[in-house]
């Protein structure tokens, strides 16, 4: 076989290996919106399959809900305790007997608590148990704890509180993030797959024109008008393209594979996609032209994340900042005893009110003031990574917007090139069957034709690839198929 067209198989088999051929595939290049098929399994379902199905978006939606739980958890440091005690001197001089409960509610806008309790005894204690006496229906006593310095305004309990709601927000987001990044390559995967059955139908084409050209050479030779080395010539064309499309062949298959991964039945269960699901075409998620970076940076989860982080340090420099402050608490409390005197005497007849006040402060303070220190420097650097991503985000959306420009123009020369081909293989084939052109002619028209397929095809890759990582870089999560599950997780 002549050389020449011995390369330009060579040349076709290295197309078919493009690493952008093994990458995601792209939709027809013809409009904005997304490009239906007439038939077989479409974009949005591999899409709505995945975002239900796909386990690490499951798992990262199981620990949102752990986040929730956390959340409920931190909620316990508020929850009404009750606390009660007794005793009873069973021998000895004194006889008493005496129980008490006590109901406490600690304050959510405040580091103190509220406290209620009844106290009732019998019998007689000792001096030193005075306290234990009551009235003959007990006594029933309110107290109230106020912080004024330390803990007045954030304390370890409300800290906890919101660094959980903090948590779940941040939760949230990673789940968000994770979610695009699967629908991004389930797109991908999607697009690998379709534009491998693509492939396959070229290299079928090319064999079926192989196959049917033998015959036809062959009664020519058989009637003496052709050279029997055409035959054999012909054949080993016709191997080259069975190679090649047996390569095509094994790479849809696997393509299938990997599609199966997003893919699921209702059960959650891998699909493997068959040749006869393909589509006609190659559908793509819809151009993006809203590339505002302000409304960009305004709905990406990772500047998002970034800020709740922001927050959390800001939450644990004001609870560090509470505890260089001295602690000054007041206290409040009013009783009073029912029923009979007791063996206590009169002196708990009376109505009882109480005023008071406890202070301490630490000489030295150095583990909150190295923990200030930390929480600001902690702060400092999350601002200058907010900016960091900022930016890149922004060159990065002019970068892929850049791309999907070319990727159009590129799109359509491809297309161009390609039907200027099949107009030049189709001719070439006439005047072969007419005995004007010779095989090398007519196989070099047509590998070039096959080529000029592969390269529209690579081209609408490409495209599709620009498309879908614009819409993954701007968190277009409609387009993505993520907007009823995670829309909330990107309000302000």
């Amino acid at each position: 076989m002549p050389k020449t067209v011995w390369l330009a198989g060579l040349a076709g088999f290295a197309l078919l290996a493009t690493p952008a051929l093994a990458q995601p595939l792209p939709a027809p290049v013809v409009a904005p919106e997304q490009v239906p098929s007439s038939r077989g399994l479409q974009l949005s379902e591999v899409l709505a399959s995945s975002r239900r199905f796909a386990p690490t978006i499951l798992e990262a939606l199981a620990n949102t809900r752990a986040a929730d739980g956390r959340v409920l958890a931190s909620e316990g440091a508020f929850d009404l305790l009750f606390t009660g005690e007794g005793f009873s001197r069973v021998a000895g001089f004194y006889d008493g007997t005496y129980v008490q409960g006590k109901a406490i509610q600690p304050l959510t806008n405040n580091g103190g608590q509220l406290e209620a309790s009844y106290r009732v005894s019998r019998g007689d204690f000792p001096v030193y148990e005075d306290y234990s006496f009551t009235d003959r229906l007990g006594e029933l006593k309110v107290r109230g704890v106020f912080a004024l310095l330390r803990d007045r305004y954030i304390d370890d309990r409300r800290f906890g509180q919101r660094n959980a709601l903090i948590e779940r927000d941040i939760a949230g987001l990673d789940a968000l993030l994770i979610a695009i990044g699967v629908q991004q390559r389930a797109i991908q995967a999607y697009g690998q797959w379709v534009a491998a059955g693509q492939q396959v139908r070229v290299y079928t084409s090319l064999v079926n024109l192989a196959q049917d050209r033998q015959e036809g050479i062959r009664r020519q030779v058989q009637l003496g008008a052709r050279a029997a080395i055409l035959l054999t010539e012909n054949e080993q064309n016709l191997l080259r393209r069975q190679s090649l499309l047996v390569a095509a062949q094994r790479d849809l298959a696997n393509a299938a594979q990997r599609l199966s991964l997003f893919w699921r039945d209702d059960d959650g269960r891998p699909l493997v996609a068959t040749p006869a699901d393909l589509p006609t075409s190659l559908p793509m998620v819809r151009a993006m032209r809203e590339t505002d970076p302000a409304a960009i940076l305004a709905r990406r989860p990772d500047i998002k994340l970034i800020e709740q982080r922001l927050e959390q340090g800001e939450a644990k420099l004001e609870l560090e900042q509470n505890k260089l402050l001295p602690s000054l608490r007041l206290f409040a409390e009013a009783g009073k005893d029912f029923g009979e005197q007791g063996l206590g005497g009169r002196s708990r007849d009376p109505f009882e009110a109480v005023v008071g006040f406890t202070f301490s402060m630490p000489l030295q303070n150095r583990a909150a003031k190295g923990n200030v220190a930390a929480a600001e420097a902690s702060i400092n650097a999350l601002e200058w990574k907010r900016r960091q991503s900022e930016e890149q985000i922004i060159a990065e959306i002019a970068q892929l917007s850049t791309n999907l420009t070319a990727a159009e123009r590129l799109a359509v020369l491809a297309r161009d090139e390609e039907v200027q081909a099949e107009k030049l293989a189709a001719g070439e084939r006439r005047l072969f069957q007419a005995g004007a052109s010779d095989f090398f002619l007519v196989n070099l028209r047509e590998d070039a034709a096959a080529n000029a397929s592969i390269r529209r095809l690579d081209a609408e890759f490409r495209l599709a690839q620009a498309r879908a990582d614009l819409v993954a870089v701007a968190a277009d999560l409609d387009a993505l198929q993520l907007g009823d599950t995670f829309a909330e997780s990107l309000q302000p």
